[in-house]
């Protein structure tokens, strides 16, 4: 089991953590020779004291067509892991616009206008897949968990005056019923990564999936504390720390918290 040490951004809305990374804007090398190559998911915290910009990311396909073959889509989620009162975010958009209608909006400054809000509080989670137009709103703390992908296409910012791309951002729109925000299920699944939450009651025991034949770097499982404390392993452990196991490795931990198990798809060529 290896710890993993946060790499901090700074943000003009405040931060970012990246706890879990192989990306090369943000790597953790000892996390990259722990699994043996480039992981394929991106695990930050995200302290937003002001709103994030309005932004889309790219599928796999137009993430290649845009930025080079080597390139992937970005598609996420965030389990909420603070909320002021009345904190808000922006999940899609509350119609179905054409490129020619979200460009006049865009230019007469009521992008905002056509924009889903939903409010959310702690403990709940939000799909956003690529394609889907998004905004973390002021006084939130998230767990996101991500395609190891740094590509965004602002769509507005507020009048922030930074660098939009609104030509990209629209080509990636996808036009998909929007993801009810709620309570996070226990348990979630997608194409890129698989998400368990874990409640330790005193003691817990169990095991990393096991590895492939032969291994790969999707076989690794992060554990995320969520809150609470305790031990993992032997190892003292609190919220907001992350842990990265190897395949098959057991699972042992007492005293009272929380932790969300994070585990990739398998995603691997053919040979």
């Amino acid at each position: 089991m290896l710890a993993l040490k946060a790499i901090k951004s700074d943000k003009i809305w405040g931060y970012e953590l990246w706890i879990a990374s192989t990306h090369p804007n943000g790597k953790q090398d000892d996390f990259e020779k722990f699994c043996g190559g480039s992981y394929p998911l991106l695990v930050k915290v995200i302290q937003a004291n002001d709103k994030l910009s309005v932004q889309i990311h790219p599928d796999d396909a137009t993430a290649r067509l845009y930025e080079g073959e080597n390139a992937c889509g970005k598609t996420e989620c965030w389990y909420v892991l603070d909320a002021e009162k009345d904190a808000r975010l922006v999940c899609g958009l509350n119609g179905v616009y054409t490129a020619s209608e979200l460009r006049k909006a865009i230019k007469a400054n009521s992008i905002q206008d056509c924009l889903n809000y939903v409010s959310v509080k702690k403990g709940d989670f939000i799909y956003i897949p690529s394609g889907t137009v998004h905004a973390i709103g002021g006084g939130l703390r998230l767990l996101e968990v991500q395609q190891s992908c740094d590509i965004t296409y602002r769509f507005y910012d507020w009048g922030r005056g930074r660098e939009c791309h609104e030509e990209k951002a629209i080509a990636c729109i996808k036009d998909s019923p929007v993801r009810s925000v709620s309570a996070f299920p226990g348990v979630f699944s997608c194409p890129y990564f698989t998400l368990e939450q874990i409640f330790v009651e005193d003691k817990y025991e169990g095991v990393a999936d096991e590895a492939s034949s032969p291994r790969c770097v999707e076989d690794f499982t992060l554990l995320f504390i969520i809150e609470g404390n305790g031990k993992l392993n032997g190892q003292d452990v609190k919220a907001e720390e992350i842990y990265a196991l190897a395949p098959g490795e057991e699972i042992k931990a007492h005293g009272n918290f929380s932790m969300m198990k994070i585990v990739p798809q398998k995603r691997r060529k053919k040979h």
